[in-house]
């Protein structure tokens, strides 16, 4: 029993000596500026030879953990310290973002070293991002001439996609946006961006981020208002922006309208209440009647849970919308609108599977209910339709279309016969 307690195991084996990389290192980023600020130096502006060189000094120098300070001095020369000031204490470079021409056809060429430096070292991605964000916040500390400078190469690299439109949120900074600072900078940003991509494209960057409805947060609180921000960027020379914020304000007060169509619909309050109220808000609002119309189908088929089984939901739509006809009818006064409307329905029931086969007794209750005219029945048949579904409801309507243009032609030898 004692030999055996005596008798231990041991580790034995080859001891390794520590790789240098798994060292923990002291953060140290002043030599590394020193790396960079020297090598900056000597390519000097031949920016293709920046990029070779910051392509090449990735496998030396450690990009991941000083990605901050290796993009502080591609834009401003060195290291920056809290608000925006170049930090002295290492010796700085001329040939930066901030020392360049302020002009657009040198910032690109600077978007380009960014571009090359973030497609070879794809790590760098969400660090450039970060700098981005704190150079915006940074903007106070920067002169005039930086600044435009840093809006004419954020627009580009928003264009060319280096960077998400996220990076925005810094401008809505409180203390930048109560100085003016914020949309100034922002005229100059869109400028740019709008010379790189259309405002189409911009609008769908904007959007991705949930960006496309806080651009009014530019402004102090008191000057937020759609009045304001369309004169101030049409002033500037940005209609395009102007007119994309007024869309969206539009869009914004017509889902909050149909909201509360829906909520007046499920209280059960009268139809004639909710006509006036609608009637109001288009007049309030400029709403049109094809906009109207629109709203009103959407918020008649949305509050109602439908039936799953096709044989049971025609009924069920053509006992919901027989009750909420006259609330329709009251916006089909004009041909426009009641094509609007067909098409509105002709969409739906190609959208929602179960509906494909009562798009025809859909029209033909609004048809008995005079939601729907004849002219615009025949004019939708012949001309009018969308390809959503196109071949099955013609076919759907074929019976009912001809029994229309027999009572025409019945109608016309009755008055001649009269005559």
């Amino acid at each position: 029993m004692s030999n055996q307690r005596q008798q231990k195991p041991t580790l034995t084996g080859q001891r390794f000596k520590t790789r240098k990389r798994d060292e923990k290192e002291r953060f140290d980023p002043t030599q590394f500026q020193e790396s960079i600020v020297q090598g900056l130096n000597q390519t000097g502006t031949d920016l293709d030879a920046v990029a070779k060189f910051l392509d090449v000094s990735g496998a030396k120098l450690d990009y991941r953990r000083y990605a901050e300070t290796l993009f502080d001095i591609l834009v401003a020369g060195g290291m920056l310290a809290p608000g925006g000031t170049l930090s002295e204490d290492v010796a700085c470079t001329e040939f930066c973002v901030f020392k360049a021409q302020e002009d657009m056809k040198t910032m690109q060429a600077y978007a380009q070293v960014f571009n090359k430096l973030i497609r070879r070292y794809k790590y760098l991605e969400k660090g450039f991002e970060e700098e981005i964000k704190k150079l915006l916040l940074f903007l106070k500390g920067f002169t005039e001439s930086d600044r435009n400078k840093l809006a004419m190469i954020t627009g580009i690299l928003l264009g060319s996609g280096n960077i998400p439109a996220s990076i925005l949120s810094s401008l809505f900074n409180e203390n930048l946006v109560k100085e003016g600072v914020s949309a100034c900078f922002a005229v100059k940003l869109f400028k740019s961006w709008l010379s790189e991509k259309d405002i189409n494209s911009i609008a769908g960057s904007l959007r991705k981020v949930g960006m496309d409805n806080r651009l009014m947060e530019l402004f102090p609180a008191n000057k937020r208002s759609s009045e304001y921000f369309s004169k101030y960027f049409s002033d500037a020379g940005l209609k395009e922006l102007s007119d994309f914020a007024k869309n969206q304000q539009s869009i914004g007060a017509r889902k909050e309208l149909q909201k509360e169509i829906q909520d007046q619909m499920s209280h059960g309050d009268p139809l004639k209440d909710i006509v006036a109220y609608a009637r109001e808000e288009m007049k309030k609002n400029n709403i049109s009647e094809q906009t109207m119309i629109g709203l009103m189908w959407a918020s008649v088929m949305s509050s109602v849970e439908w039936n799953k089984k096709e044989e049971l939901v025609a009924e069920q739509a053509i006992k919901h919308l027989k009750q909420y006809s006259p609330l329709l009818k009251a916006f089909t006064s004009q041909g426009l609108s009641e094509l609007t409307l067909l098409l509105k329905v002709q969409e739906y029931c190609y959208e929602n599977i179960h509906f494909m086969k009562a798009f025809q007794k859909i029209v033909v209750l609004f048809y008995k209910a005079d939601v729907l005219s004849e002219e615009a029945i025949l004019k939708w048949y012949k001309e009018a339709h969308s390809a959503k579904g196109k071949s099955v409801f013609i076919e759907q309507m074929k019976t009912f279309v001809q029994w229309l243009k027999n009572a025409e032609e019945e109608s016309e030898s009755e008055e001649e016969d009269a005559d």
